[in-house]
């Protein structure tokens, strides 16, 4: 009989009885982490203190680590590991005051037994909120049950209750109140039957998205699968930032300096400085002009409709950052692009939807109000933004969305309203110009496609964007990142934890309308036009359907 060696298998650790385990889920930049840790151990020692006043004891189920200084789990083997010590059965909170990379723990969380709490601090200054919104739109892709829970420092009663509910039952039950299923529409509605002729013709004529490296800033719910998309008619292009990098490389320095020209003569203020290394440079722009023609060009080359750089990742150790190609490409009103020798315009006169960080969520969505925005005869300028925080302002919940680098200049109300400021060397080594502003006041559409229990949905809602004083606009950008556009966004008919609770992205796509009745109107036909496609549409807060 053959004798084989057994690999020895690592015991997890014992739970102890009335003890809740913690992880901290972090960054995969060392820059990043080191910044962000003060602010975790500070919100770890707040949750620490809540559980225990409600009787429990708080284990962290990982040290610090003596090289880098931090205590996050800044990888997925670094994550696998941790989890093969814990109790596979014990409560376990997944707490978070920064941006996390959600694979860092999803191997660990889709195996893990014991009920699942995600906690962040409700604060601006690190994006902990946008980091929760991702990973618990993550696990809900992945089917893993799990709560959620938010608070300034977990002394608030509503908070504390929230939290001993959980240690009771094992689940945070939210007020969900606000999403209502689409009703039957009216068939006889112009909307509607805009709305489901433009869903034939693209399942008939079919569109391209292309996509420069899946799996952005391990963004899980950010990837949609061909088996989910090719049913909508449309596809992905699978392609290399490599390839973008080479062919930046073709394009000439004049190429770039008029396409420089075009954006001062159009009013875009450039924060320029002389150290490269900290302030925004003229040669970081025209590297950063390159890959919005390059983008572009390479677009044309494989007749895409929309087009995605993954932006935080890989490119940003090579170039300058992709903002400002990103917020261009979004934009009706753009530098002119001519194939490589010259005889064509590429693209004139219409946006090429880009879908910031590859997020294959934001493409479905951008692609299709690019579509209906059109038809209609409204600006089709599409962005995301990050749910990243938010206040109350003369009575009512102002939302801070705030994009990491750029939106659409008309957003913003024109370039003549919009500057370029040199993004964080935490995140961007290299530089790189933003495209920001503070958004214009007005009626918008907001909304966001994702995956729940193995199909597509797609949450849909109105909003409002607010003109608050220059001194409330200044202090939220310095509360978040004063580089990044700022939408201050009123959702109608839903509050600040209702959005939370329900919302199954870290990002959520806008788009303006001229007023109110036309919002209404531009809803109506994107909720028939989803629905005909084949995706459980949801109605969220006040939505005249």
């Amino acid at each position: 009989m053959m004798q084989y060696t057994l690999p020895a298998r690592r015991q997890p650790r014992t739970a102890a009885p009335g003890t809740v385990y913690t992880v901290a889920s972090g960054d995969l930049r060392l820059s990043a982490n080191t910044k962000c840790w003060p602010t975790q151990e500070h919100l770890e020692a707040d949750f620490a203190a809540a559980v225990e006043r409600l009787g429990w004891s708080v284990e962290r189920g990982h040290g610090v680590d003596e090289v880098t200084g931090h205590g996050f789990i800044d990888s997925q083997r670094a994550g696998i590991e941790v989890f093969k010590t814990l109790p596979p059965d014990a409560p376990l909170v997944v707490v978070e005051a920064v941006w996390q990379y959600s694979h860092h723990v999803l191997a660990g969380l889709r195996t893990h037994r014991g009920p699942i709490l995600v906690v962040a601090n409700w604060a601006g200054d690190f994006p902990g909120l946008v980091g929760l919104l991702n990973l618990t739109a993550s696990l809900t892709k992945a089917g893993v049950e799990h709560s959620a829970l938010w608070s300034a420092d977990f002394t608030d009663d509503w908070a504390v209750a929230k939290l001993g509910e959980w240690l009771e039952t094992g689940r945070i039950e939210h007020d969900v109140s606000h999403v209502r299923d689409l009703p039957a529409l009216d068939d006889t509605a112009p909307e509607v039957a805009l709305g489901r002729a433009l869903a034939d013709e693209l399942r008939v004529e079919k569109a391209i998205i292309g996509v420069f490296d899946e799996g952005c800033m391990g963004m899980y719910n950010a990837i949609i699968d061909d088996e989910l998309l090719n049913p909508l008619g449309i596809y992905k292009e699978r392609l290399s930032q490599s390839a973008l990098l080479a062919e930046m490389a073709r394009v000439s320095d004049a190429e770039a300096d008029e396409a420089l020209a075009w954006l001062e003569n159009a009013g875009l203020t450039f924060h320029f400085g002389t150290d490269d290394a900290t302030e925004l440079t003229r040669a970081q722009v025209r590297s950063q002009l390159k890959m919005y023609i390059a983008a572009v060009r390479i677009s044309d080359d494989f007749g895409l409709d929309a087009v995605g750089i993954q932006y935080q990742q890989g490119l940003k150790d090579m170039v300058p950052a992709s903002d400002l190609a990103e917020g261009l490409l979004n934009n009706v009103e753009r530098p002119p692009v001519r194939s490589r020798g010259g005889e064509r315009e590429l693209y004139p006169g219409v946006a090429l939807p880009h879908f910031n960080e590859v997020d294959e969520g934001v493409a479905v969505d951008a692609l299709v109000t690019n579509r209906i925005w059109n038809a209609m005869g409204f600006d089709p300028a599409t962005t995301l933004h990050d749910v990243r925080w938010g206040e109350e302002y003369n009575g009512e919940f102002v939302w801070v969305f705030e994009i990491s680098g750029s939106v659409p200049a008309s957003h913003n109300g024109g370039y003549d309203k919009s500057y370029s400021m040199r993004q964080p060397p935490m995140f961007f080594p290299l530089g790189g110009g933003t495209l920001s502003g503070v958004s214009k006041p007005g009626e918008i559409v907001w909304s966001r496609v994702f995956v729940m229990d193995g199909r597509l949905h797609v949450d849909l809602g109105r909003g409002s964007v607010r003109e608050l004083p220059e001194a409330e606009t200044q202090r939220r950008l310095d509360a978040t990142d004063p580089q990044w556009p700022i939408m201050h966004a009123v959702l109608h008919g839903v509050s600040r934890d209702q959005l939370m609770a329900r919302h199954k992205a870290n990002h959520v796509q806008v788009a303006y309308a001229p007023d109110a009745a036309a919002a209404d109107r531009a809803l109506l036909a994107k909720a028939a036009l989803f629905a005909e496609l084949g995706l459980e549409v949801h109605l969220c807060g006040d939505v005249a359907i």
